[in-house]
């Protein structure tokens, strides 16, 4: 009976929440580039008394739902923390099995229906090159399946990527050009340092969401977020919910954006 009682009092507060955002919805009144911190896994798994693969696995199923959700809300491009630079750091095993866990799930991108229904485009960023081979060759496939000059949303996955790492990386390309006489010193500035950082083309995320609580950026898109809302969730992620998201894009509607003006 409880479990009853609670779904209906969830479903009656979606219905309250969606009718606060519909008309943003549909006046174009939303992110056009969310950006998510996928944060909690571990201890969701902690807190169960189960290894931290099963909180990989839980979460890896839970952002099935949530690209939809994104998706159905017209969000053009979705940018997600996968793997960060420092995550190599963890211990072997537990980096092995996530390595894993990234090689299914980008075979399973090939080829499948929801990802060309809706001519998904998939982008990847970071240091790919410290991946092992078998994930590298998931990674092209993937990417090279889903290029298509059809209008659709673009899936972008942080894979061994640190926003310090992005910016010595730009500085590097940078500086090569500049020692073969191809750029000036003087010709630097934010465009060009925005065309050599791995998100060149894809537009700053107006939205970053992470959940489990933890109210910080942990170098995620260091020089792309400098205007961009930010919302915690207080839930781990493989307990995100519709109602999770639909709240940060309330909160989204109601915050005036000025960019420093």
């Amino acid at each position: 009976m409880k479990l009853n009682f609670d779904s209906i009092l969830y479903r009656l507060y979606e219905r309250r929440l969606w009718a606060q955002i519909k008309d943003g919805i549909e006046q174009g009144i939303h992110p056009q580039h969310v950006a998510l911190i996928m944060d909690g896994n571990r201890r969701y798994a902690k807190a169960k008394n189960l290894p931290a693969t099963y909180g990989h696995q839980l979460g890896r199923e839970k952002l099935k739902e949530i690209l939809k959700w994104m998706w159905d809300l017209r969000i053009e491009y979705l940018t997600l923390y996968a793997f960060s630079t420092e995550n190599f750091q963890r211990n072997e095993e537990e980096v092995q099995q996530l390595m894993s866990i990234f090689e299914k799930t980008f075979r399973e991108i090939v080829g499948h229906p929801e990802i060309k229904k809706r001519n998904v485009k998939i982008k990847v960023i970071g240091r790919t090159h410290l991946l092992p081979k078998n994930v590298q060759d998931a990674i092209h496939d993937a990417v090279e399946s889903t290029k298509t000059d059809e209008h659709g949303p673009t899936l972008i996955i942080a894979v061994g990527y640190g926003g310090r790492a992005e910016m010595i990386d730009a500085i590097r390309s940078i500086a090569k050009k500049i020692e073969k006489g191809e750029m000036k010193t003087e010709d630097i500035n934010e465009i060009v340092v925005e065309r050599h950082l791995y998100t060149n083309g894809i537009p700053d995320p107006d939205l970053i969401i992470r959940t489990s609580g933890e109210e910080r950026l942990s170098g995620f898109l260091t020089w792309q977020s400098a205007y961009s809302e930010l919302y915690f969730a207080d839930v781990f992620f493989p307990g995100f919910r519709k109602i999770d998201l639909w709240r940060a894009i309330r909160v989204y509607q109601s915050r005036q954006r000025r960019y420093g003006k």
